[in-house]
């Protein structure tokens, strides 16, 4: 009798441990760690279902959970949106642009500003739980950057779109949120104080999100150096340097990882596969001077991600890297893909979004255009098609200010570097005119 007692008592505590165990790990939820939702079939994109206006460009990616979509956007304002009506419950404001992705964790939504400022709110209030001040956040700078005019110019990389998302790390009672700084250092700070807990210096801005697996963190930054970290201890466990060339410098994509590989893109221009456990290249693909912003989705042995110049979503075989197929856009393919069912979703920057069936071989999809791309096309786009040359027309290309007034022509279109996220037959964006977009999916049959 008292074995059995013995036994009924261990039996409920697996059951309870593995049901604790369980429900930490789903209430982790992560704007780019989590690229592949429930789905089956093709599901294109059907309606409108709302949308919901900022005062300003939508870089960030939205995050949904419990009723709610959570995204940042350039106006300083971090928002809270009620997933069905597209009403606002509550927003916050910080002193800065909010470029990073949010993160959620037991009723904490985190996320970061270019105030300077790492944040975690209560998700229901918008409440500030803490923030934690780091060195400063900052586009990524350079004097006289790539050799443009004039030569004593600090010039802010007009194609560094993002900041980094904290990544949230479980270790038995403890959690720490995870994040990369424009000050260099990766920090790793209690999750529900946000008192430091270590740092991690590297030699330039962290603007990718970090990736966590088992007790390992990965993270690529504007150094061109990869890393994998100790979570618990901020110590280096390898590192692997990526080509180092004017103009095709630095890490901005997070990194995948799938069957004890971690797949990155890089500016210098290559996708890479190293092993998780020594760094070690497997395999590297040439993305044809086309940089690798987007982050990498995996599903059936195929790796999906959008390139630069090449205006392409590319699927690469995982294990060889071997070209399956290309999709072509009409613009850079900046946006980090969404994978539900048989499909992929994601936008590029001529303000088009895209659906694609991922039994055809990148030949069945469906588009949908920004209101301010079907109104701006015929003017900004060169035979529908983004063409740096054709709008700066005459002008001086060696000059930074002729280079980002063709950007700021470019955003009219509602450019979209947002990673999609799907909940509930519902898939949300953020775009550069400012509007993040719900649409629905057409229902399985």
């Amino acid at each position: 009798m008292k074995r059995n007692f013995t036994s009924l008592l261990l039996y409920f505590f697996l059951i309870f441990t593995s049901n604790t165990f369980s429900q930490n790990k789903t209430d982790v939820l992560n704007a780019f760690s989590n690229r592949i939702f429930a789905g089956k079939d093709y599901q294109s994109l059907q309606d409108l279902k709302w949308k919901f206006k900022t005062e300003g460009k939508i870089f960030s990616s939205p995050i949904a959970q419990n009723g709610t979509v959570y995204i940042g956007s350039e106006d300083g304002y971090f928002y809270a949106v009620d997933e069905k009506s597209g009403n606002l419950k509550w927003k916050f404001k910080t002193s800065g642009a909010v470029h990073s992705s949010a993160s959620l964790y037991n009723d904490t939504v985190y996320f970061g500003s270019f105030d300077g400022h790492y944040y975690a709110l209560n998700t229901k209030t918008g409440k500030e739980i803490w923030r934690f001040k780091t060195k400063g956040e900052h586009w990524y700078s350079e004097i006289g950057m790539w050799d443009m005019k004039p030569s004593d110019l600090l010039m802010a990389d007009l194609w560094d779109f993002y900041l980094s998302t904290p990544v949230i790390y479980l270790d038995h009672n403890s959690a720490l949120a995870i994040f990369g700084s424009s000050d260099g250092n990766l920090y790793a700070v209690d999750a529900k104080t946000g008192s430091p807990k270590w740092n991690f210096q590297t030699k330039a801005a962290i603007h990718s999100t970090p990736i966590l697996e088992k007790n390992t963190v990965y993270f690529g930054g504007w150094d061109g150096i990869f890393y994998a970290l100790d979570c618990k201890t901020g110590k280096e466990k390898w590192k692997f340097s990526t080509e180092i060339k004017t103009g095709f410098t630095g890490i901005q994509a997070s990194a995948a990882i799938s069957d004890g590989i971690v797949y990155f893109g890089a500016r210098d221009p290559y996708l890479f596969a190293l092993d998780t456990e020594t760094g070690k290249v497997i395999w590297k693909y040439n993305a044809e001077n086309s940089w690798i912003l987007s982050s990498a989705v995996i599903k059936d042995n195929t790796v999906y991600v959008g390139t630069s110049d090449t205006y392409a979503l590319l699927a690469l075989d995982a294990k060889t890297g071997e070209e399956k197929y290309r999709f072509k856009g009409n613009g850079y393919v900046y946006s980090s893909p969404a994978i539900a069912g048989n499909t992929i979703y994601f936008g590029d920057f001529s303000g088009n979004f895209f659906d694609l069936n991922l039994l055809s071989d990148g030949k069945e999809s469906h588009i949908i255009p920004t209101e301010n791309r079907t109104k701006y096309a015929t003017s900004i786009l060169n035979n529908n098609l983004l063409d740096f040359g054709f709008v700066a027309k005459q002008a001086d290309l060696s000059s930074y200010a002729e280079n980002k007034k063709v950007m700021d022509e470019f955003y009219k279109l509602g450019s979209i570097v947002s990673s999609p996220f799907i909940n509930n037959d519902v898939i949300f964006y953020g775009s550069a005119d400012g509007y993040l977009y719900a649409y629905n999916l057409r229902k399985e049959k």
